[in-house]
């Protein structure tokens, strides 16, 4: 793109977001886009052509525009456990404006077909990235956590998984300033992190292998689907 194609991207790209915002993805059509920008139907759709590749798009600037902080916390913190949640911190940071927005788009997370669900083959290469900061926030042991050589490939996924959910109450949590969210990540952190603890006990060994076989059952099904 020459730098004025690159402008007129990014200036469509943020009028759409915008009006996601106020008026809602599903209230939002492409000519209500191009009007707001400034610039024909036809160049809106030259672009972008759908309100999905806006969102794909959405995507990645978000994975590129975290991934500087994603860097600094990183680098930053000491233990596992303060590692996640400035991770997950970085998250709901970056996403705080797009709050209302999100919840439109989970309609489509159920879906792993529907391009815009986290869980899709479109959105993999993301997921991925974004699993693979956590893949790094267990690789230096410390903080008393000691994943088992058995747990650890899978760990990521589960970490990645859990961000999600507390995304998901995030979203539709109506408490003032989302204080539930805030006390939910915080209490459900320290569990989890309490029962990496005790997963790598030897009593634990038994219920550590189910699980593990459970979540490789899900994942070869997946694969398979």
């Amino acid at each position: 793109m020459t730098k004025k194609a690159e402008a007129t991207s990014a200036r469509i790209l943020d009028v759409a977001l915008d009006l996601f915002r106020r008026r809602g993805f599903e209230q939002t059509t492409m000519r209500g886009i191009a009007a707001e920008a400034g610039v024909s139907l036809g160049s809106a759709y030259y672009y972008f052509e759908s309100k999905e590749d806006l969102v794909m798009a959405f995507y990645e600037q978000a994975i590129e525009a975290m991934a500087p902080r994603m860097e600094a916390v990183l680098a930053g913190t000491t233990s596992f456990e303060e590692r996640i949640a400035a991770i997950m911190a970085v998250k709901f940071e970056y996403f705080q404006p797009n709050r209302s927005f999100l919840g439109a788009l989970f309609r489509h997370a159920a879906d792993p077909q529907n391009r815009l669900s986290p869980f899709s083959e479109a959105t993999r290469h993301i997921r991925e990235r974004d699993q693979m900061y956590f893949a790094r926030a267990i690789a230096t042991k410390s903080g008393g956590v000691q994943v088992p050589e058995d747990l650890a490939p899978f760990l990521p996924k589960i970490l990645w998984l859990y961000q999600m959910g507390l995304i998901l109450h995030w979203i539709y949590d109506r408490s003032p300033g989302q204080r539930r969210t805030h006390a939910l990540r915080e209490k459900s952190l320290a569990l989890l992190v309490s029962s990496l603890k005790l997963s790598g006990f030897a009593l634990a060994r038994p219920l550590r292998s189910k699980i593990v076989e459970l979540i490789a059952l899900v994942e070869g099904g997946r694969d398979d689907a």
